[in-house]
C-alpha cells in the first residue's frame, strides 16, 4: 500500500520557501517507531533549478530511519516531474515528492522506467549532460551498461582531479584506437558508435561524443539541448583521442 506523506509535506513546504528561489531537497525516512520524518538535505546543484543532494546529509538521513522517499522542489513551475526527475526517479526506485513554490501544490510521483529521448533533452549536469547522453547512448542501442559516477560541476577544472573520463574509459571496457586531434586520414576510419573525448576551454578532458556516422555525433554540451551534429573542425580540433568498446573491435583494428 503506498505511503501517506500528508504528515511530512507541510515541512517540505516550509524548506521550499525558505530555500526559493533555488530548489530544495530532502530526503523522508520512516523512523523505527513507524512516524515519517522530512530531512532537509543541503542543495550542490550548480544551477537554482536544480538539485544534488549533499552525501554527508543524505548518510545522515539513512542513520535517522529507512529513506522511503526523495523530495524536491520547483520554483515557480508546476510540480510535474521533469524528463531529468523521471529518469532519476527511475534509478532510486522510490517516490518522489515534488512542491511547488509558492503556491504549495505538491506531486507525489511513483518510480516508473523511463529513458529520456537522446535528442532534445534539457541539460542537467550529473543526469542529463554529456556523460548521461553517452551512457544512455550505449545502452539503448547497443544494451553495453557503463557505470555512473558522482561528479560534482566544474571538476575537469580541479587542480585535485577527478579526470573523470581518462581514469575510468578502461574499466568501462573501451580502448583507444587514435590519440590526438581529428585528421583526415582518421575521418576516414571512425565507425559508428566510437566514443570521441574532448578538451573545450578546460585543464582536463572535459567533453565527449559518440560518433554515429555520417560524419555525424551525438552529443550534449554544457546549458544546451542535446542534439545530433555535424562532426565539424571545432570538435576534430578539441579531439584528444577516439575510443572503441571492446565488444565492437575488429582483428587488426589499432590500439594506441
Amino acid at each position: 500500500m503506498p505511503l501517506d506523506f500528508t504528515s511530512v509535506l507541510p515541512m517540505i513546504q516550509l524548506h521550499a520557501d525558505a530555500e526559493a528561489p533555488r530548489e530544495c531537497c530532502g530526503l523522508v525516512v520512516r523512523k523505527p517507531d513507524g512516524a515519517l520524518q522530512y530531512m532537509p538535505c543541503r542543495n550542490l546543484a550548480h544551477e537554482h533549478d536544480q538539485f544534488v543532494i549533499d552525501p554527508q546529509d543524505a548518510a545522515h538521513a539513512e542513520d535517522t530511519g529507512e529513506v522511503v522517499a526523495y523530495a524536491h522542489s520547483h520554483v515557480f513551475v508546476p510540480p510535474q516531474p521533469t524528463d531529468a526527475d523521471r529518469q532519476s526517479m527511475a534509478r532510486t526506485g522510490l517516490p518522489w515528492i515534488i512542491v511547488n513554490h509558492p503556491l504549495g501544490s505538491f506531486t507525489v510521483n511513483e518510480p516508473v522506467p523511463y529513458l529520456a529521448p537522446l535528442v532534445g533533452r534539457s541539460f542537467v549536469h550529473g543526469v542529463h549532460d554529456c556523460y548521461g547522453i553517452v551512457r544512455d547512448y550505449y545502452e539503448q542501442e547497443l544494451g553495453i551498461v557503463l557505470n555512473d559516477y558522482p561528479r560534482a560541476f566544474g571538476w575537469w577544472d580541479h587542480e585535485e582531479g577527478p579526470d573523470l573520463y581518462r581514469e575510468n574509459f578502461a574499466s568501462e571496457g573501451f580502448v583507444p584506437v587514435h590519440a590526438g586531434p581529428l585528421d583526415a586520414s582518421t575521418l576516414k576510419v571512425l565507425r559508428a558508435h566510437d566514443l570521441l573525448l574532448m578538451r573545450i576551454r578546460a585543464r582536463r578532458d572535459n567533453h565527449m561524443a559518440v560518433y554515429i556516422g555520417g560524419n555525424a555525433i551525438l552529443h550534449h554540451l554544457v546549458d544546451q539541448l542535446s542534439r545530433r551534429e555535424v562532426l565539424q573542425e571545432f570538435y576534430q580540433r578539441r579531439t584528444t583521442v577516439v575510443l572503441r568498446h571492446r565488444s565492437l573491435l575488429n582483428e587488426g583494428d589499432p590500439q594506441c
